[in-house]
């Protein structure tokens, strides 16, 4: 998860406050104390730390809140409030031009991930119904143009480029004309990165900035980096001028200092934010979810809307037709299993639905139990697949091998395959097998309380996931 350190410690801090039913001064500085050290480890900007921890103490000491009926969660929405406000607010979007091409212009330092950003922010333009051509203006890093021209073949987006010049303006204007041709309605050049920020390099942008007049400037930076890319972002802000930022390695162990402090630095919102490897990992930054995220309340809506992108509908109604005609195989299992990976790792799903991060740890999940379960099923001829009946002693004991595990982890897996069958059947409605485990996991969060989470709590939450 994002900012695992900053979110446990100050998870710890809002745990103290729940159920509190009398909330003293003493305890609201105590709280201020440990909110403010828990900030700074996380690499958060001095002044901001400060500024944020000033206006929790002057909210969370007004009459309003000491002598409401439920103070402790008075304080907790005031913590709230602020880190929204801190990380900016409100959603911000691209700049999108009424009259196309919008041109986005890629900056930032090398190794910030700028190049991958481009790609996936080209794949997630597409599935809004956009036609996006890359351009590969970063040439002087090597392999940064064969890298684009990778990733545009993997998401059959069209990339221009040019090996034989070295002059981006050139291949920026062209790129222009190529985009008008070919009805192109977005346009999204990747440029070229130093290791660190010199005149050169600004030179450079600003008559790439001059002269294809971006719409957006979308600024790229590390989150792991800390204070040092907030430091980038606003070198970058004073000299070029940028419209956004995309944060990178969200998904790292990151402190989360970038993403806190870069807003209030810069005055320019965080629009989007890299959340692993595949093309499918950005997400739109929307600071309130963020925040609940840090603060350990889960972030149900940015699942609900991963689950409606990684689910597809006729899949759903083909899955369930197979189901009710009791067809359901180990191949539509492994199509299923795959869908539900896209939404990441078991416990950033019940993160999302706002366990707390102790309990996650407490209940010891295995995040290999899906890996597992694929190399079993790979290991199976279609035929098997098919037929699980047909698997003797001698062909688990061949799957076994295959798969790298043991034949009593393949019989544990088939009878859970087959238990799976009859639960899904009973649970027609939802996007498919595992759309529906899905949703049944969120049901029975919603009769439990997450803020006191037991190892069996988070048993009965993942069983359907378990192999």
């Amino acid at each position: 998860m994002a900012f695992e350190s900053l979110s446990g410690k100050l998870q710890g801090v809002i745990n103290k406050l729940k159920g509190k039913s009398r909330v003293t001064e003493e305890d609201v500085k105590e709280i201020a104390r440990e909110v403010k050290l828990a900030l700074l480890e996380a690499d958060v900007n001095y002044k901001i730390v400060k500024d944020f921890t000033s206006k929790i103490s002057e909210k969370a000491l007004g009459q309003d809140v000491l002598k409401s009926l439920t103070p402790g969660q008075q304080v907790i929405k005031v913590v709230h409030d602020e880190l929204v406000e801190l990380l900016g607010k409100d959603e911000s979007t691209l700049n999108m031009s009424p009259n196309p091409p919008t041109i986005i212009m890629m900056a930032g330092l090398q190794g910030s991930g700028k190049t991958t950003m481009a790609g996936k922010l080209a794949n997630m333009l597409r599935k809004k119904g956009k036609k996006p051509l890359l351009v590969a203006c970063d040439v002087y890093r090597p392999a940064a143009i064969d890298q684009l021209e990778v990733l545009g073949r993997q998401l059959n987006i069209p990339v221009f480029s040019d090996k034989e010049t070295k002059d981006v303006v050139s291949i920026a204007t062209r790129a222009l004309k190529e985009a008008n041709s070919k009805l192109n309605d977005v346009v999204i050049v990747d440029t070229a990165g130093r290791l660190h920020i010199d005149e050169e390099l600004m030179e450079e942008l600003k008559r790439l900035k001059s002269t294809i007049r971006p719409h957006e400037i979308l600024l790229v930076v590390d989150s792991m980096t800390g204070q040092d890319a907030v430091n980038v972002a606003q070198s970058f802000n004073e000299q070029l001028g940028i419209d956004g930022v995309a944060l990178t390695k969200l998904d790292g162990d990151t402190r989360g200092g970038a993403a806190l402090s870069v807003k209030a630095i810069t005055g320019k919102p965080i629009k989007f934010s890299g959340t692993g490897e595949k093309m499918n990992d950005i997400e739109v930054f929307h600071p309130d979810r963020m925040a609940t995220r840090i603060l350990g309340m889960g972030d149900v809506l940015t699942l609900i809307e991963k689950a409606e992108e990684a689910f597809d509908e006729e899949e759903a109604i083909r899955i369930e037709k197979r189901l009710r005609k009791q067809q359901f195989t180990l191949q539509d299992y492994l199509d299923q299993l795959r869908q539900v990976k896209k939404l990441g790792s078991i416990k950033s799903i019940l993160g999302m639905i706002g366990i707390d991060d102790q309990a996650i740890e407490k209940a010891k999940i295995d995040e290999r139990e899906f890996v597992r379960a694929e190399a079993i099923i790979l290991s199976m001829t279609l035929e098997e697949r098919e037929d699980p009946d047909i698997l003797n002693g001698k062909r688990r004991r061949r799957i076994a091998d295959g798969a790298g595990t043991t034949v009593q982890e393949v019989n544990r897996f088939i009878k859970k395959y087959t238990d799976t069958k009859l639960v899904m059947k009973s649970m027609m409605s939802g996007k498919g097998a595992m759309g529906k485990m899905m949703k049944n996991m969120m049901k029975n969060a919603e009769n439990m309380d997450p803020n006191n989470m037991t190892e069996e709590d988070i048993k009965k939450l993942t069983k359907d996931f378990k192999f």
